[in-house]
């Protein structure tokens, strides 16, 4: 449904309450007609210092997400945005689809829910990426690797290098430096990768990913970009903007 300021769209999202990059980086994309509509899924700032912390947080958002669902639904919107990526990865592939189909048993076979695991491999087919080696930059603990590493081949592609900045707590990813992430982008495209897809939606990458694609070279494919854009591209949403990146300029 559509009302006098989202008279093209509304968009519902649910994102973590520690996360402060979501909502001001999909509002910046947000063109007009569209509006979002953020829920909170509630979680305490966790202290992430190895393997085992990392799965109770990942562990501790899920658990949450139903209830924030159920919240932002109450405005009715045309979707629901998960604004998480590791959620719709861990553990399995799939992760994200069975978070799906967990949501519609429980609201209506008619859901529409966006994710990343959905998001990426289309944002990587809509710049022509269709096989071949992946860069990787998270703010995650080492241990995430190997599911990253799943999601990626169950994608078609080869995780080839991967960088995880280890970021002490949950707020604190939203605290990653511009300079630390132009030097983990630039390390990373050092090794040839065809593409470059950073994970962490609490991370502000949008605008320096973009950046980065002109003196890099290859694509690079921010989560928080790339789900907002197939949450628009999946309604009919067709607007190319600038500042974010080849996807939204030109896909």
């Amino acid at each position: 449904m559509t009302d006098a300021l989202g008279w093209r769209l509304k968009i519902g999202v649910v994102t973590p309450s520690v996360n402060t990059v979501v909502q001001p980086e999909y509002d910046d994309m947000r063109p007009r007609g569209v509006t979002n509509h953020v829920a909170r899924i509630h979680i305490r700032d966790w202290a992430v210092s190895d393997d085992d912390d990392f799965d109770g947080l990942v562990r501790d958002i899920d658990r949450g997400v139903d209830d924030a669902v159920e919240r932002v639904l109450t405005c009715e919107p045309a979707c629901v945005v998960l604004g998480v990526s590791i959620e719709a990865v861990y553990g399995d592939p799939k992760a994200g689809a069975a978070i799906r189909e967990r949501l519609r048993a429980k609201f209506g076979a008619d859901l529409q829910f966006v994710h990343a695991g959905d998001a990426i491999p289309a944002a990587l087919r809509a710049v022509g990426i269709d096989e071949g080696p992946i860069g990787v930059l998270t703010p995650y603990q080492p241990g995430s690797e190997p599911h990253l590493r799943t999601f990626v081949e169950s994608c078609g592609y080869q995780l080839h290098t991967a960088v995880h900045l280890c970021c002490p707590t949950a707020v604190q990813i939203a605290h990653t430096s511009r300079s630390t992430l132009q030097r983990e982008l630039t390390a990373i495209a050092q090794t040839r990768p065809r593409a470059i897809v950073q994970f962490g939606a609490n991370m502000a990458v949008g605008r320096v990913a973009a950046e980065a694609e002109e003196w890099l070279g290859i694509p690079v494919i921010a989560v928080n970009t790339a789900t907002y854009w197939h949450a628009l591209r999946s309604n009919g949403i067709n607007d190319q903007m600038e500042g974010f990146g080849r996807l939204l300029a030109q896909c």
